[in-house]
């Protein structure tokens, strides 16, 4: 479907693959697909607009005309998240946020109105793309891919402490509830569910540090011959 080299990282909420996808791009000196960040600013969106969360047919349609800048700056580096020229970078971050985009995403003319603006990230010299379906729809041809996992309780530990860094006080065992909820969704949807692509590598993090999976991650990326 392209050309160019993509690498796709997929995974739950919460697995570090974001942060790797940065990493890996940085290494590379490739560009950045954040896919989730579409669905939340459709979510944001919805909030602001009081777009129903069942609507699929508005969402779809807001999907469409979503008004929506990534400002990237040198290749790998982070992208600043415009949505009518405002910059809600940290806005879609938020709790909130992140729940409306996971039932956003579930619907099918949702992500058929995306589609086709994440293919078109894949710019020279190439693209980490990380999400939940990169291997599996967006990017089904990408040489290398990885889904990265770990426990939810890990995961709800790396939440946790992000959020204290941040000042926001947080209750672990919901964090759990609402992984395990959100897991649930992404996992059972009928259209692209969170699932490895049959030609992934899985990579368990709940044991490695960030710089572990980084350096296998970059060995898969080796073996393809992308680096």
């Amino acid at each position: 479907m392209t050309s160019v080299p993509v690498i796709a990282i997929d995974g739950p909420s919460g697995s570090g693959k974001g942060s790797i996808a940065l990493m890996v791009a940085r290494a590379l000196g490739y560009h950045v697909l954040d896919s989730g960040a579409l669905y939340r600013l459709l979510a944001l969106t919805a909030l602001e607009k009081g777009i129903a969360a069942d609507d699929e047919a508005a969402l779809a349609a807001a999907a469409l005309d979503l008004p929506v800048t990534f400002e990237e700056g040198a290749p790998g580096e982070p992208a600043r998240v415009l949505l009518a020229g405002q910059d809600v970078g940290d806005r879609i971050r938020e709790e909130d946020v992140g729940q409306m985009a996971s039932r956003v995403a579930a619907f099918p003319a949702v992500r058929e109105s995306l589609l086709a603006r994440q293919r078109a990230f894949a710019r020279a010299p190439g693209l980490v793309a990380d999400g939940r379906d990169m291997g599996t729809v967006v990017f089904p041809g990408a040489p290398a891919k990885i889904f990265l996992d770990a426990s939810v309780e890990e995961r709800a530990r790396r939440r946790e402490k992000q959020l204290l860094g941040q000042g926001v006080s947080a209750n672990l065992p919901r964090l759990v509830e609402e992984l395990r909820a959100r897991d649930d969704r992404d996992r059972n949807r009928p259209v692209a569910p969170l699932k490895p692509a049959a030609d992934a590598v899985v990579i368990d993090s709940t044991h490695l540090s960030r710089e572990e999976v980084f350096q296998q991650v970059m060995a898969i990326v080796r073996q393809h011959g992308l680096a």
